[in-house]
């Protein structure tokens, strides 16, 4: 992958709504982080753009893989997002393919759910991110508002196990968000696996927006190999494996000496 900007430029700080995490009667859940992220105005106004808001969309994705160490993976197929433990038939959660919004003051992505393991009621509710600029009291710097949400979502673990669902996959989703959010701060962006809004290398220099692809093929030709976001660090499992396999050893033996 390439990364840019990797040097610490903005400052991300953490701010859920209240009630950030709750579920209906019905079973809906809807989870909702947010982070204000501050950089010089420069900075942002170089990056506003369709193409990093891809990019962003991308890093989320990227992110769930390498903090899962690889285990959860992302595949990008012909007319789907699909989530994935090592690889399929295990698909916790199927996506349509995004939706972009981009305008002067806010952008957003939003991936419609279809169908997965984890979910009850398919072809309902959706994951987002939404960025909002916003002015800040510091000279020279900009503020954007990033929300990632998922709303209207029926876990099928919540139906028998609601406090189960909300102790664990609830608040992995919540950890998983947070660190995405912070990692904002060093504006390091994954480079887009379709390339949808890649720049457009013509005469003005100007750069495609939601409503069609800068490259003239097809999305289902951009995407025809399946790609997967992240790889498994076989050697980091391995190394943890031994670990625990040693302090299961050690305690097995500490208790036999007890005894």
């Amino acid at each position: 992958m390439t990364h840019t900007l990797r040097q610490r430029i903005a400052n991300a700080t953490i701010a859920d709504p209240e009630h950030h995490t709750t579920m209906d009667p019905n079973g809906a859940a809807r989870s909702v982080q947010a982070a204000n992220v501050d950089l010089p105005q420069a900075e942002l106004d170089s990056i506003w753009t369709a193409s990093h808001l891809e990019r962003l969309a991308r890093t989320y994705w990227w992110y769930l893989s390498r903090i899962s160490l690889g285990l959860i993976r992302v595949h990008y197929g012909e007319a789907e997002r699909a989530i994935v433990i090592i690889g399929r038939p295990f698909v916790l959660l199927r996506f349509q393919p995004p939706e972009y919004e981009l305008t002067p003051d806010c952008g957003v992505v939003r991936w419609r759910i279809r169908d997965g393991l984890l979910v009850a009621r398919p072809n309902d509710g959706y994951l987002e991110i939404d960025v909002r600029r916003g002015a800040t009291d510091q000279p020279g710097y900009a503020r954007v508002h990033v929300e990632v949400e998922v709303s209207n979502f029926y876990p099928r673990l919540a139906r028998p196990f609601r406090w189960f669902y909300v102790n664990t996959q609830s608040r992995i989703h919540v950890l998983v968000t947070h660190g995405f959010l912070r990692r904002l701060a060093n504006l390091d962006l994954e480079e887009s696996a379709i390339g949808r809004f890649a720049e457009a290398s013509n005469a003005d220099g100007l750069e495609a927006r939601p409503g069609g692809p800068a490259d003239p093929r097809p999305e289902s030709e951009l995407a025809a190999e399946d790609v997967t976001v992240g790889d498994t660090p076989w050697a980091v499992i391995a190394a943890l494996a031994a670990a625990f396999a040693l302090f299961a050893a050690a305690l097995a033996w500490s208790l036999r000496a007890k005894d």
